[in-house]
């Protein structure tokens, strides 16, 4: 029996490059050429993106602010703008609609996408990827790098390898894009250390050193069994198969979305009750508008809360209905706040929404409604309704509550959210 010819490399990993700090460029001309930081500009706020210049430091996405700074003194620190990167974020997506409409969104600077019903119609899968990076920088003025390969992780292993690169003597064009071929997967990602594998953290990653396993080559040479033993039934198996350059999972464009969240840290502890209910009121708005965006409800309502001693606790309730109104989500909130001991002071704060439906097609459950929840949501209903549809038609600060406003009587609703990342110093970097 003949063997099956090899797969054809059709899944496309689409990264955009350095995405926040790029934005930041594209808007302030000025910047280019220099390092610049996106995060949280306060002691406890972390970097979310930067631009290569800054990386040529030693500057990375995730590392804590003030060591970022440390690393690169002149850099120019910018808390962010997410309604900015959303807008152009959807400008991108748009692009991908294109060319097919197998897109599994990652985030709002990446995407796996399936070309297979695109090849007939636009080309091979570098003709198509060739193509995605045009339109995205004619349309957005930005860059994006391409993998492709024949399963999403060597696609996104490869995309990696397309990006430009910041050495010490300044930052170095990437291929754009990079293709492994169909049956040279496991070649491919051999010589990657094994933290490059998805489902590898530290604690495995230390595991594996104990037994002499450093590299991906090494973790497909030591065989399934031997990792099963080590790692378990699961994870051995997924190891395994990722060593060798398999995956198994499709792209899957419309995944439901299961949770919504707000946190913030911030820049001293809090200790005030008054202030966290504060806090969480804002989050508990802010994850309606989210929920209603999405026309879905919740019913579970949970909070996360950490102390200065980094010690983190959680509270959940449930409820019979779903809810989508701030002033309900936050009822629910601060009562759960208030069954947790303040002792000392809370470092972060958050509001998280589970439990999600389509808000048409709610079903009781067998939780007892909590009649003081259920009706602030039927009283804020029509309300928000009102105000979502009148920003809707006019933008988001054409309408909103007293305490939306900021010092001059406007709307503070811009989008621009420097606790996403930490908070913000008093005055950061213009």
């Amino acid at each position: 029996m003949a063997e099956a010819p090899p797969l054809t490399p059709t899944i496309l990993h689409v990264d955009m490059d350095a995405f926040f700090a790029a934005v930041e460029v594209l808007d302030h001309p000025e910047l280019a050429g220099k390092p610049v930081l996106v995060g949280g500009t306060g002691n406890r706020g972390v970097v979310a993106a930067c631009t290569y210049e800054a990386r040529a430091f030693g500057v990375r996405s995730a590392m804590a602010m003030v060591k970022a700074r440390q690393l690169c003194p002149d850099a120019i620190v910018l808390p962010g703008n997410f309604a900015r990167y959303h807008e152009v974020s959807t400008q991108v997506h748009a692009v991908f609609a294109e060319v097919t409409d197998q897109i599994e969104a990652i985030g709002l600077d990446e995407a796996f996408l399936d070309v297979a019903p695109a090849v007939r119609r636009m080309g091979d899968p570098l003709e198509i990827a060739q193509y995605l990076r045009a339109r995205i920088a004619t349309t957005t003025g930005l860059r994006a790098s391409v993998g492709i390969g024949t399963t999403k992780m060597v696609a996104k292993l490869a995309s990696r390898q397309a990006k430009p690169r910041a050495t010490a003597t300044g930052v170095e064009d990437g291929q754009g894009v990079v293709v492994v071929p169909a049956g040279t997967e496991r070649a491919f990602v051999a010589p990657l250390p094994v933290r490059a594998l998805w489902g590898i953290g530290p604690s495995t990653a230390a595991k594996l050193a104990g037994v002499g396993i450093t590299t991906v080559a090494e973790l497909a040479d030591i065989g399934e069994a031997v990792l099963i033993g080590l790692l378990g039934g699961g994870a051995g198996r997924h190891l395994s198969a990722m060593a060798n350059g398999r995956d198994p999972d499709p792209v899957s464009g419309g995944r439901p979305v299961q949770s919504i969240s707000q946190e913030s840290t911030f820049p001293v502890d809090l200790h005030d009750a008054g202030e966290l209910a504060a806090v969480l009121t804002e989050h508990a708005e802010r994850v309606a508008a989210q929920l209603r965006s999405k026309g879905m409800v919740a019913r579970t309502i949970a909070i996360k809360v950490r102390f200065g001693d980094f010690t983190t606790v959680s509270r959940r309730a449930t409820q019979a209905r779903g809810l989508n109104t701030g002033q309900a989500i936050a009822k629910v909130a601060t009562d759960l706040l208030a069954s947790v001991p303040l002792r000392g002071g809370v470092r972060l704060l958050g509001v998280g929404a589970s439990g999600l439906s389509e808000s048409a097609d709610e079903q009781l459950t067998m939780f007892m409604d909590d009649g003081a929840v259920q009706a602030i949501e039927e009283e804020w209903t029509p309300v928000t309704t009102a105000i979502d549809a009148v920003r809707d038609r006019f933008g988001p600060t054409a309408v909103g509550l007293g305490r939306d406003l900021d010092a001059s009587g406007l709307l503070d609703r811009t989008g621009r959210r420097p606790d996403r990342w930490g908070p913000t110093a008093p005055n950061p970097t213009p």
